[in-house]
C-alpha cells in the first residue's frame, strides 16, 4: 500500500499511482491536502492507473497509520536520513505486509509524521545525487517491497 501524505503536484500523484499499480499495491491514500486523484494531470500522468486500484482521499496521517498498524500492516517512512532500504530489506524486514508514507514533494514529511510510522526508512543513494524525485524514491520502495514479499512466498 501507498500513503501520500499532501502531494500537491498532480504530475507526481499520477506517477506515484502508476508506479503503486506497477508494483501490486492494493490501494493509494491520499491524505487531506494532496491533490484531488481525479485531477486531469493526475489521470494523464498514472496514464489510466487511477482506474486500476482504489484511492482513498481526505483522511488524516494519523487515522490512516492506527488503522493499517490495527490491521497488522507495518508502516513505513520513505526519508533519505533513514535507516538503509538495502539493509533493512537484507533483514527481512520487507515480507510483512507494508504501507509506505511518501512525503510532499518540497519538503517531503515533518518530522511529527515519520513518527508516527513503525520505522523511518531510506533509498541508498552511491553517486553524486542529493536526492530521488517522488516517484523514483517510491519506485524504488514499492519495487524492493513486492519483490521480498514475492520472493518469500
Amino acid at each position: 500500500m501507498l500513503v501520500c501524505a499532501q502531494i500537491r503536484d498532480p504530475g507526481n500523484l499520477g506517477a506515484v499511482v502508476r508506479v503503486a499499480d506497477a508494483f501490486g499495491a492494493q490501494a493509494v491514500v491520499c491524505t487531506r491536502g494532496s491533490v484531488e486523484w481525479t485531477n486531469p494531470k493526475v489521470v494523464r500522468a498514472s496514464v489510466g492507473s487511477v482506474f486500476h486500484l482504489p484511492i482513498v482521499t481526505g483522511v488524516g496521517l494519523d487515522e490512516v497509520t492506527g488503522a493499517l498498524r490495527n490491521a497488522g500492516v507495518q508502516v513505513l517512512a520513505a526519508d533519505g536520513g533513514g535507516a538503509d532500504l538495502q539493509d533493512y530489506a537484507a533483514r527481512g524486514l520487507l515480507t510483512r505486509p507494508t504501507a509506505w508514507v511518501m512525503g510532499n514533494e518540497a519538503w517531503g514529511l515533518p518530522v511529527e509524521d515519520a513518527a508516527l510510522a513503525d520505522a523511518v526508512v531510506g533509498v541508498p543513494i552511491w553517486g553524486r545525487a542529493e536526492s530521488l524525485n517522488l516517484a523514483t524514491a517510491a519506485a524504488v520502495c514499492l519495487w524492493s517491497t513486492a519483490s521480498a514479499q514475492r520472493s518469500a512466498g
